[in-house]
């Protein structure tokens, strides 16, 4: 048994396809599957049932992979170890962040984190939280960049900025000629909202509990900003999806809250047992420094 047959065999269960098991372990598929029935020779008991057109794991199977795959995270966290007493700045880092974040930070924080870590590129993933969450405990992401609550076992997480929440109009609706507004202010006013799975969803509900009601639901807040451009409705919207992007004069307004202003916290999260804790601190000083994080002033 060896570590590449573990990871075929993680593969091969997550797409329960031989073709595509193995062309996302860059092998051919006879190999894999000469690798699969190796192991499941040299453990004696079978982890798949084949069907034609269909694999399928075993009750035995869904353990065994599941002990595979914690004992994949600890064999990377063996060769990052190998790197720390090197260079903890020297290597790729895997991050990720919600659909509602990833857009507005990653332009800034690419170049901020190039200065200061030139030899740590980033894969980057955008992805819903939930999502995130099982990717970085399976070890296939180093980092995440969520909104709080966030919680889950052998997982760290430090606050980087509050962002604060906005309202975008289109310019000649009757709120614009307000400079603030209140939650109640937009009970009756068409709400824009993301569809479900978004848990930037769940707060804007949280802050507009009237406006349950949502006259219209989008995947994005980047289409939901175009709607209200193009007169739909009004949104609430964090203030770096509304901020440095220009419409024609006349076409959108932007309004604050009153006090005390509804914002989000968002935070990184890491394993505890991550073996490049310089990395994340770098990480984490450079999204501080961008210019996505120093909204207006949050008072609460």
């Amino acid at each position: 048994m060896t570590l590449t047959e573990l990871r075929y065999a993680v593969a091969l269960a997550d797409t329960q396809h031989f073709g595509r098991a193995a062309e996302r372990c860059h092998v051919s598929q006879s190999t894999l599957s000469v690798g699969i029935k190796r192991l499941e020779d040299d453990l004696g008991v079978a982890l798949f049932e084949r069907a034609r057109g269909a694999v399928q794991l075993t009750p035995i199977g869904h353990s065994v992979v599941e002990r595979a795959q914690r004992v994949l995270v600890e064999a990377n966290g063996v060769l990052e170890l190998a790197h720390v007493g090197r260079n903890q700045l020297g290597s790729s880092l895997r991050i990720g962040a919600i659909y509602t974040i990833g857009p507005y930070l990653f332009p800034h924080l690419i170049p901020q984190l190039h200065t200061v870590a030139p030899q740590m590129p980033l894969y980057i993933e955008e992805n819903f939280t939930h999502v995130l969450r099982e990717r970085l405990r399976e070890g296939e992401l180093d980092a995440i960049i969520v909104a709080l609550p966030f919680t889950e076992p052998d997982v760290l997480t430090k606050v980087l900025y509050d962002e604060a929440l906005c309202v975008l109009l289109p310019a000649e609706h009757p709120l614009a000629a307000e400079q603030r507004l209140s939650a109640d202010a937009l009970e009756d006013a068409g709400l824009l909202i993301l569809g479900e799975g978004h848990c930037f969803r769940e707060r804007v509900l949280e802050v507009c509990p009237a406006t349950q009601r949502a006259s219209v639901e989008s995947s994005s807040l980047e289409t939901i900003r175009h709607m209200v451009a193009s007169g739909l409705g009004v949104s609430v919207l964090p203030h770096s999806a509304v901020s440095g992007h220009h419409y024609s004069p006349g076409s959108v307004a932007i309004r604050h809250f009153s006090a005390p202003v509804p914002f989000r916290q968002v935070a990184i999260a890491w394993r505890a047992s991550f073996p490049r804790p310089r990395a994340i601190d770098v990480l984490a000083d450079s999204v501080r420094l961008c210019s996505v994080s120093r909204g207006p002033n949050v008072e609460v």
